[in-house]
């Protein structure tokens, strides 16, 4: 089962912060909006209030007199900006059948049921309310009790809703600015945090490529100054085990090279005097020259390696043209006649290390012969990088299972199919090892048909 990828910590960092302040804010904006309502409308209600029971004194002081007077009364009160007052229909006053507005316009409609009702009940109220037009005011009802008259004034909530309005914009821009601003800091405050964690990445992976002296710098702070001094420790450390090995390997390799030259010099020289010997002596004599050659290649290949280890070997890139320096090596390896197909898009000239490509293709030829029943063909195709070509040797063996395609370019590392034959296990090795440092890179995949092709991309231009 394939393992979800989640988030990297520093986004995970960010997007922490980020929604802790937008949830904050978001609370904080809710709360701040109710309270200021609240607050608002309840000054609001006072402020009618006082003013209806202002206007209802002035209305009651001329109730006594006759209709004209009460009504000029109603519409002379000064009643804010888009509000009017209301006189309610009543038997104590002469015009009963129908209520006196301080404007035109409301009608006894526009005022809600349960406000009226309420006040000509004997009570006073006050309540919220939109009229036919879909404007909200504040109502407040006041019974006259000496007149048994009610009395409603409405005010406008025009400019306490703008004021809300502008009061949630407000807030919802400052939450928007307030999760930026803790997005900003949690993205730096992550980078900050894992800036060490970065560089022991960053320091690791240069060690892994082959940079064995990447070390990290002395830190200002006391842990994670401890950090950087155990990884160096350990970098340390593993530099002079490999170093060690390195030359333990060459060492060992050049000592073997005497002792190898002298055996190689004393079987040739019985081998070119085989026939003094009787047939089971020469086949004691075929087996010891066959593994004494191995052992000479063996170590061959050992110090070659052991070079590129320690990066003892040059570079030395020159124009060459791909097709004849691949006909020139396949002649030297006996198969002068095997075909060169080139593709119209690839490339023929490239800036190449003629030496090292040379060991490149011919161990490739060498590992087609061993193992894959000798090569078919050699292909030069285009490469889907750019400034590059490829290279494939291609045989009709059995190919190489999928699950060795990577190992098999590993030291003294050997396909299933190629157990019981002889090679030292090194040639796809230095295949690899050569490829990388041209720049390229070496795979194995299979060919259509039957068979594996072994394919090399290489850079054809300098690229330092």
């Amino acid at each position: 089962m394939a393992r979800r990828r989640s988030l990297p910590l520093s986004t995970r960092v960010t997007l922490f912060f980020g929604a802790m302040v937008l949830l904050g804010g978001i609370a904080l904006t809710v709360a701040t909006f109710f309270f200021a309502r609240n607050s608002l409308l309840d000054q609001r209600v006072i402020t009618a209030q006082q003013a209806a029971i202002g206007h209802a004194q002035e209305i009651e002081s001329v109730l006594d007199g006759d209709a004209e007077d009460i009504k000029t009364t109603v519409q002379d009160l000064e009643i804010e900006s888009d509000g009017y007052g209301a006189l309610l229909p009543s038997p104590s006053f002469p015009e009963r059948d129908r209520a006196i507005f301080s404007r035109q316009g409301p009608a006894l409609d526009d005022l809600p049921v349960s406000l009226i009702e309420t006040v000509l009940d004997g009570q006073s109220g006050q309540q919220v309310f939109a009229d036919a037009a879909g404007d909200t005011f504040v109502g407040v009802g006041i019974n006259v009790r000496s007149w048994d008259i009610g009395y409603i004034e409405a005010v406008p909530l025009e400019t306490t809703e703008r004021t809300l309005r502008i009061l949630a914009t407000a807030l919802i821009v400052g939450s928007i600015l307030a999760t930026m601003l803790a997005l900003f800091f949690g993205y730096t405050t992550s980078r900050r945090l894992l800036r060490p964690l970065s560089n022991v990445a960053d320091a690791a992976g240069e060690i892994a490529s082959g940079t064995l002296g990447a070390r990290l710098d002395e830190e200002n702070d006391p842990d994670l100054n401890r950090l950087a001094g155990s990884f160096n420790e350990m970098a340390d450390a593993v530099e002079e085990r490999i170093n060690r090995e390195q030359r333990f390997a060459s060492d060992v390799s050049h000592e073997l090279r005497s002792p190898i030259t002298a055996l190689t010099a004393a079987i040739e020289v019985l081998d070119a005097r085989r026939d003094e010997l009787n047939e089971r002596t020469q086949q004691a004599l075929d087996v010891v020259v066959g593994q004494i050659r191995r052992f000479n290649d063996m170590v061959i290949d050992l110090l070659e390696l052991s070079r590129i280890d320690a990066n003892a070997t040059d570079i030395n890139r020159e124009p060459v043209d791909i097709v004849e320096l691949c006909d020139r090596v396949s002649q030297r390896f006996g198969y002068g006649e095997l075909p060169i197909e080139v593709h119209r898009r690839a490339k023929r000239q490239a800036s190449l290390d003629r030496l090292r490509f040379e060991r490149i293709l011919g161990n490739l030829l060498e590992n087609a012969t061993a193992h894959g029943g000798g090569p078919v063909r050699i292909a030069i195709e285009p490469s889907p990088v750019k400034r590059c070509v490829q290279i494939a040797v291609e045989d009709e063996g059995p190919g190489v299972a999928a699950g060795e395609r990577t190992r098999i370019f590993e030291r003294f590392a050997r396909g299933s199919a190629a157990r019981n034959r002889i090679g030292t296990g090194l040639g796809l090795a230095l295949v690899a090892e050569h490829s990388l440092a041209l720049g390229g890179e070496a795979w194995v995949e299979d060919r259509p048909g039957g068979g594996a092709r072994f394919v090399v991309r290489l850079p054809t231009e300098d690229g330092s």
